[in-house]
């Protein structure tokens, strides 16, 4: 890639990406911030020559390919996609709505590939690109309370790994990112995260508990924002970047749990799960 790229960042109007669309834009690149309402954007990022604001609720194909067709028609490219747009659905399983559920996928994993396909031929017709998709540790490890938030994570970690396959004929490379706790706007109520719709007596008070620890950890994260949009722009500068970027000690420590757990559970019951062949050959 040259040293000048267009970044096309969903979720530019608050939390990270807004730091990403700056640590971007500080670098010297052309950005495209997408969001709800454009006019967020402009408020959270200001006026700027290399900017780009756009209106994209990332469900809506048709919106998807619009917003990637404007970016073309104003830069004429596009180098990095960052599908940062996300929220959480809160909650225990079975107090989780139907639609909570629903709606969880269609932001954190059917968005992202929405955005992804408009993306993808003007990458392929470039034969050069980069798709960035922020993921999190409950994309590695499923997690209390995190039931629809976790699988909407695995789906899209699922999904990026084999993308590169499809995509890397084409000079496209692509990275899954995995932040740890980060002082975002995630566990706003009401702005990215939404509580269980449904009530269970057997939940109650774990979840009054659990809403309420959320609640409480907002503001408090260890991880900044600013460092990791920091690390992002170094990343996509590499000729080689990384298929999965660890955001912070915490998620080291979380790859490092699942893959230790992984390995246990091989070696568990190697013997029985080693005996399930065919002996001879088959009739």
């Amino acid at each position: 890639m040259t040293d000048s790229s267009v970044w096309f960042v969903t979720g530019a109007a608050r939390g990270m990406g807004v730091d990403i669309a700056r640590a971007a834009l500080a670098a010297g690149h052309s950005v495209v911030a997408t969001a709800r309402d454009a006019d967020r954007v402009r408020a959270a990022l200001g006026e700027h020559d290399n900017l780009l604001a756009l209106s994209l609720d990332i469900t809506d194909e048709q919106a998807a390919q619009a917003a990637v067709d404007a970016a073309v028609e104003r830069f004429g490219s596009i180098g990095v996609l960052v599908n940062n747009a996300g929220n959480f659905y809160a909650g225990s399983f079975e107090v989780i709505s139907p639609a909570q559920f629903r709606a969880q996928m269609e932001t954190n994993f059917f968005g992202p590939l929405n955005v992804t396909r408009a993306v993808l031929p003007v990458m392929r017709a470039q034969r050069s690109g980069h798709v960035i998709t922020i993921s999190s540790t409950a994309g590695l490890e499923g997690l209390d309370f995190c039931s629809a938030y976790a699988s909407s994570k695995f789906a899209l970690e699922g999904w990026m790994e084999s993308l590169r396959y499809d995509v890397a004929p084409f000079g496209i490379s692509t990275t899954i990112v995995d932040p740890g706790f980060f002082r975002t706007e995630l566990l706003v109520t009401g702005a990215s995260s939404i509580w269980p719709e449904l009530v269970i007596d057997d939940y109650d008070e774990r979840t009054r508990a659990t809403v309420e620890a959320w609640k409480d950890m907002n503001g408090t994260q260890g991880g900044d924002p600013a460092k990791l949009a920091a690390a992002l722009v170094t990343i996509a500068a590499l000729d080689e970047p990384p298929l999965r970027f660890l955001a912070g000690a915490d998620a080291v420590d979380a790859a490092e749990r699942k893959a230790n757990l992984l390995l246990a559970q091989a070696d568990a019951h190697r013997a029985l799960s080693s005996s399930l062949g065919f002996d001879g050959s088959a009739a």
